[in-house]
């Protein structure tokens, strides 16, 4: 049987057997659904990148470069990491760069894998489809802050867990856990986030709107999966 696992943090993965698996890296606040965003409305591509100056060198190659260190846009950069940024015709055709706090080093450091793809609640339903159906393990990576879990990467695990238990079997405590929390606060994620570190840092970014599109369900129909480095839907 197909088995299913959650990595709560990018710093376990040296735990788990990466390169027979699909990867599903998510960063719900906010890289992955700025990359989910950004392939819905049109982007040709997007790379992921660990550290600034890569991501700077791109500029040079009619790269869009985009990102963000503690939650701000860096300086000379062209987008920072709002979703609400990654709408407009400005970036349809065209390929961009990112390089996060968390996203982006969780993708980094899951390069062994043998597929990758981004998560989101905005693609949820097409990442499930796409689970169900392929040969390999799964393994849902959660970027966490810092090398630390967060609430809101362990809730879309826990989501995915609760729609495909029937499906795919797990080993360890990490998936029932992800899926206890997600039947807690399925109701209404938005408030049972409330107190959680990261809501609190955006709050204090003044960017509450983004919080709520954040946490939407099914918006896109898009699979982004990572070939020979870029990630195209």
């Amino acid at each position: 049987m197909k088995t299913i696992d959650v990595c709560l943090t990018p710093e376990l993965l040296h735990l788990y057997n990466l390169p027979h698996s699909t990867v599903v890296v998510v960063d719900i606040f906010r890289a992955t659904t700025c990359m989910v965003t950004a392939l819905a409305h049109g982007a040709e591509g997007l790379m992921a990148l660990s550290d600034v100056d890569a991501c700077l060198k791109m500029k040079s190659q009619d790269w869009i470069i985009a990102g963000e260190r503690d939650g701000k846009k860096i300086q000379g950069f062209d987008k920072g990491n709002s979703p609400y940024e990654y709408m407009g015709d400005d970036i349809r055709g065209r390929k961009i760069a990112f390089t996060t706090t968390n996203g982006t080093q969780a993708i980094e450091k899951s390069k062994e894998a043998s597929e990758i793809i981004i998560g989101s609640f905005l693609n949820f339903n097409r990442i499930a489809k796409h689970l169900l159906f392929n040969d390999r393990h799964t393994v849902i990576v959660c970027a966490g802050w810092k090398g630390r879990v967060n609430m809101e990467d362990t809730l879309f695990a826990g989501a995915l867990i609760e729609r495909l238990k029937q499906y795919l079997g797990s080993d360890c405590d990490a998936p029932l856990l992800s899926q206890y929390l997600y039947n807690q606060a399925k109701g209404n994620m938005s408030d049972f986030l409330k107190d959680a570190s990261h809501v609190q840092r955006l709050r204090n970014l003044g960017v509450d709107k983004d919080i709520e599109f954040c946490l939407q369900f099914d918006l896109y129909d898009v699979l982004p999966v990572m070939k020979n480095g870029i990630f195209k839907a």
